[in-house]
């Protein structure tokens, strides 16, 4: 039942009629009427004044009247200058309802499928295997893995794909490090996690590194010249060259170090709960890229210099010529890029698009990519889209990290719900929880708090995260949705106490009911529901979800004080406005589930 269609026809069939106007009652756009004016659906009547030759006004209301005349859709309208607020016959609302209540009917709330054929690759973490995840990874990865589950959602098949940066100098730096001043220390014999034992030694190698450099500029060497000349940096360039050229020794101890470094980030990625459907190493990819630069070279799409080196002229999109390729016949990053976008698509034949969730500082790195596999005729090229994301920064400006500076994301984490054990506790919601239960707890409203306080916030936004605020049980954040879920679910637990109430999910609702305006703002949200997940997956915006989940809450709860949900004495009442809670229960468990976030039954 769609009476949001049934209403367009109608607005169609009078402007025909009124002002011999024809139009596609799919192309009609309605707003949602603004909360200081009476209505449920508003249309601008400005785009057809000119046909009906008559003022916004008097063009706007005889738009309503025809439709109330030839309908029961409408209970009434207003005009406010070139704007027609139209109140939905509580009739209908309730239909709607009833259609949405029925027992495993949810799935009439999904969305509509955005082109359901396309194949769609996000790629997010990226990590360096020569230090664990800080915060700004996870802000990366919830982004990533969030979008993912929305786009699932509206149809797409969805491949989740993380490239694993383990190759260069900043590895070698580490691994050089380790093997001069280890001695023999493990995983299991420093009780580290194996990234973090990796990042010890790469912070090692710097403070090593920064010496070096201090003790040749005392004998007259300029900056510049230590930066080059310090031992333990020609060493690591030593090493990388060994590993390039596959020595036995140093790609043993590659092998091992990163095997460590892998475990770490699994246990990390899983108590994030997140995965990924394909890993790419970069040491696997990194010379694909001079088999795409050799292809434009011979179609003459790049161009070399003197000395060898490898370019692209972008002068005529308003940029400039950019190095692929040095001198020495070493790659760059973005030559990287070129070949493990290619290797993709011939990867998956039916992929549409590549979605990048990369920081803002590599904007202009993904539009030069772009352009480039334009120029190489690439039938694909548009399907590449950098999700941009901002910087996350704290109150203090740092959080239980090595250097002060970086925060680390296993410590962010066990801070997290460390928080919301000492909060849980001191507010008494867990005194008849077992030892068990409560610790399962402490993890889902921790987590719940740091993904829902990161998603909610614009990701094209640089955010402040506040571990305090984002915990609080009050206020736009996780724990607060958690809460109203955990909520409904003890109300309906009370439900069964009471045998009329029973079966109150297989009971209609009642469609000559009179609807409270609070219970009819929550029915009108939830028919929200399918649009805002729409509107997500366009936009790539898991905030979206967030702040539709979080509005539907703060709905839920206005209306929770106001009124009883179960009143023995009310059967019909009660009955309707248990389906309600508990269609606003599935709801907002959708909602966090396409944040990544489980919501506890009790609390």
């Amino acid at each position: 039942m769609n009476f949001e269609h049934s209403l367009k026809e109608k607005i169609a069939q009078a402007l025909l009629q009124l002002y011999g106007i024809t139009i596609n009652p799919n192309e009609l756009t309605f707003q949602e009427t603004r909360k200081e004016f009476d209505g449920d659906f508003t249309i601008v009547v400005f785009p057809f004044i000119k046909q009906s030759k008559k003022s916004p006004e008097v063009t706007a209301t005889e738009m309503g009247e025809f439709v109330k005349s030839n309908s029961n859709i409408l209970t009434g309208f207003n005009v406010v200058k070139g704007f027609l607020n139209l109140s939905i016959n509580d009739m209908l609302w309730l239909e709607y309802f009833n259609s949405i209540a029925k027992e495993g009917n949810f799935n009439i709330m999904i969305p509509p499928k955005q082109d359901s054929n396309k194949t769609v690759m996000v790629e997010y973490s990226s990590p360096n295997t020569n230090k664990p995840l800080h915060l700004g990874h996870i802000r990366n990865i919830l982004l990533g893995h969030s979008v993912s589950m929305i786009l699932m959602k509206v149809g797409k098949t969805v491949i989740k794909a993380n490239l694993i940066n383990d190759r260069g100098i900043h590895i070698c730096k580490s691994m050089l490090a380790w093997k001069k001043f280890e001695h023999g220390e493990t995983p299991q014999s420093s009780k580290l996690k194996g990234d973090h034992l990796v990042g010890k030694y790469y912070v090692i190698f710097d403070q090593k590194y920064k010496k070096e450099i201090e003790e040749l500029m005392k004998t007259g060497s300029t900056e510049e010249e230590a930066k080059k000349q310090a031992p333990i940096i020609v060493e690591a360039q030593e090493m990388l060259r060994a590993w390039e050229h596959s020595d036995a020794e140093v790609m043993a101890l590659w092998k091992m170090m990163n095997t460590w470094v892998y475990e770490g980030f699994e246990d990390t990625y899983k108590r994030l709960g997140v995965d990924f459907d394909k890993l790419y190493y970069e040491s696997d990819t990194y010379l694909l890229g001079k088999e795409i630069i050799e292809e434009g070279l011979q179609n003459g799409v790049f161009f070399k210099k003197e000395d060898g080196s490898v370019w692209v002229d972008l002068r005529e999109e308003g940029l400039d010529e950019k190095l692929l390729l040095r001198s020495d016949g070493t790659s760059v990053y973005i030559s990287q890029d070129l070949g493990t976008a290619d290797l993709r698509f011939k990867d998956y034949p039916t992929l549409n698009q590549l979605i990048y969730v990369v920081g803002n500082e590599q904007e202009y790195h993904f539009k030069v990519l772009k352009i480039i596999f334009k120029k190489l005729q690439k039938p694909w090229y548009d399907g590449l889209y950098h999700l941009s994301y901002g910087m996350v920064n704290l109150p203090s400006g740092k959080m239980k990290s090595r250097e002060g500076t970086v925060v680390d994301a296993d410590e962010l984490m066990q801070d997290m719900v460390q928080t919301a054990r000492e909060m849980t506790l001191m507010l008494g919601k867990v005194e008849d929880f077992t030892e068990a239960d409560a610790e399962v707890l402490f993890h889902k409203l921790g987590m719940g708090a740091l993904k829902y306080y990161i998603l909610k916030v614009d990701a094209k936004k640089t955010m402040l995260f506040d571990p305090a605020e984002s915990i609080d049980f009050n206020g736009n954040t996780g724990p607060f949705i958690q809460y109203t879920f955990a909520r409904i679910c003890s109300v309906i637990r009370k439900a069964a106490g009471f045998d009329t109430l029973k079966s109150f999910k297989k009971i209609p609702a009642p469609t000559d009911r009179n609807l409270m305006p609070k219970e009819k703002e929550i029915i009108k949200h939830l028919y929200q529901f399918p649009m805002a997940v729409d509107i997500a997956a366009t936009q790539y915006s898991p905030s979206i979800i967030a702040q539709y989940v979080y509005d539907l809450a703060k709905l839920f709860n206005s209306f929770y004080h106001d009124n009883p949900i179960v009143d023995a004495d009310q059967i019909q009442t009660s009955i309707f406005r248990l389906q309600l809670s508990l269609m606003t229960a599935e709801t907002v468990k959708e909602c966090m589930r396409l944040l990544g976030i489980e919501v506890p039954e009790k609390m």
